[in-house]
């Protein structure tokens, strides 16, 4: 059977959910905020098994909700990962499969090159913040979108925002002491930075700023916040402040910038990045707290794919994705697997852990079902609400999940149950052969076990052709390639 939603609410019966979900102050719709991390590895937060870098807030979040083991991304790269999350679409069905840039839409104002964006969102593409705004939410979008420049087809605006702040274009993001931050779809020039190591205005602490301005100002009625934060994805930048707190921890190789700009404690930073992102996140609880909306609001916390492969980051001294294979840019597990914490004060149990297995295209249809609306029926997503609300019992399971990934020489994979196949290099050779991995027996996905049951790689290979037998979209589509 297909693994797609066919969850259709009734008017009359959305109506008459949203208050039974609602909690005992602020509107009668829940407020959402979605975070979503940049490169964070599988365990770079504490409550995931991080022992050098301080999440305290994150830590918290997870002993005051619910924090899922299994919880994996669409895509192992930014553009898709984001595409799969707010589409509720999966990699074989989806419109953007790898990241693509759009230059000729670049063009230079005021000394400053203001970046064309990646390929954007076709117009049918219906995202989550389009049925959330038509439930009535108020939304917005603070961080990196990746999904279309202003004016297109993809622009934040034009997909179920009313607010938009921070990087639109993926590659305009690779600084975060940037020249500008778009503001409603127009630069924002920002004083003092030169896209140099250091500035006088952070992107990220604005990025932030403006996130919890947008709850500030709409607080009385139900919002949907989208917090694609661009930590910790490089370059190496953050407030000295924050990697004076590190300093001295550590010894420190110093990152001479073959890539990106050098930085002399890449360790220090790296770590103050992270713990930045985790203080924004406090911040907004206690925002939360002081309007009195905490008990009405879920906040749900993730990351676009795993610890970058570059070798300005120390993976293997931050343990960053522990025991697992791969890193960004691979649909092995440690590409893949994310951390994924749940809040939601009366609602989501407390010091909760979750085995089952859930991906990000999961998030339209729980979100939607969080606001009593409809559900595309050309989805792939499962709403986890009864998993959230301690009722594993009732949540429906997928009889498989499926990355059809583009990029890296193109890449495919099935997880199906504990067994997961994936097949690389499908760019030059779309036949490749299968490896079989069995994840409960081996997590690594150390042994490939495909000659030995060919029943399995069988049943695997007819998801591959099924899932990915649509005419309208190209096999893949070989753009190049920015992460």
């Amino acid at each position: 059977m297909k693994n797609r939603r066919n969850f259709i609410v009734s008017a009359a019966a959305a109506l008459a959910a949203a208050p039974a979900l609602a909690g005992t102050k602020g509107p009668s719709l829940p407020n959402i905020v979605l975070v979503m991390a940049d490169d964070l590895g599988w365990k770079e937060l504490g409550s995931y098994g991080q022992t050098k870098i301080r999440t305290p807030h994150l830590d918290q979040m997870a002993e005051e909700g619910m924090r899922f083991t299994q919880f994996y991304t669409g895509a192992p790269v930014c553009g898709p990962a984001r595409c799969n999350l707010m589409t509720g679409k999966h990699g074989g069905h989806a419109y953007i499969r790898n990241n693509g840039e759009i230059k000729e839409h670049e063009y230079q104002l005021n000394g400053a090159t203001i970046y064309g964006g990646q390929t954007p969102l076709a117009a049918e593409e219906t995202t989550i913040a389009e049925i959330l705004k038509a439930r009535g939410y108020k939304t917005g979008c603070f961080g990196k979108w990746g999904l279309g420049a202003a004016g297109t087809t993809g622009d934040p605006l034009k997909k179920g925002f009313d607010r938009f702040y921070g990087f639109n274009c993926q590659r305009h993001a690779h600084n975060l002491y940037p020249k500008y931050l778009d503001n409603d779809g127009k630069p924002e020039f920002l004083e003092g930075n030169t896209r140099g190591l250091t500035g006088e205005t952070y992107g990220p602490q604005r990025i932030a700023d403006e996130m919890l301005e947008f709850v500030e100002e709409n607080h009385e009625q139900p919002f949907f916040v989208y917090y694609p934060t661009v930590l910790p994805h490089l370059a190496l930048q953050a407030p000295q402040a924050d990697i004076d707190a590190y300093l001295g921890e550590w010894e420190e190789t110093p990152y001479t910038g073959k890539r990106y700009l050098p930085h002399p404690t890449p360790r220090a930073c790296y770590a103050a990045m992270i713990s930045f992102m985790d203080k924004q996140v406090g911040r907004l609880f206690a925002q939360l707290k002081e309007l009195g909306i905490d008990d009405n609001t879920l906040v749900i916390f993730t990351s676009d794919n795993g610890a970058t492969f570059l070798d300005q980051v120390d993976y293997e001294f931050f343990d960053s994705v522990g025991e697992l294979r791969g890193l960004k840019g691979s649909v092995y597990e440690g590409g893949v697997r994310e951390p994924f914490i749940a809040r939601w004060p009366g609602r989501i149990p407390k010091n909760a852990v979750s085995d089952h297995i859930g991906i990000h295209y999961d998030m339209l249809a729980t979100l939607a079902e969080v606001a009593g609306a409809e559900v595309p029926e050309n989805t792939d997503g499962i709403s986890i609400l009864p998993e959230l609300f301690g009722k594993g019992g009732k949540q429906k399971k997928h009889d498989f999940l499926l990355w059809d990934f583009a990029g890296y020489k193109g890449q495919i994979a099935v997880r199906m149950g504990d067994w997961k196949g994936i097949r690389k290099g499908v760019a030059k050779n779309p036949d490749a052969p299968l490896e079989l991995y069995n994840l409960k027996a081996d997590l690594s996905e150390a042994i490939n076990v495909a000659a030995q049951h060919p029943e399995i790689v069988g049943k695997i290979e007819s998801i591959i052709l099924r899932e990915r037998d649509q005419p309208e979209l190209e096999r893949f589509r070989f753009g190049n390639y920015r992460d």
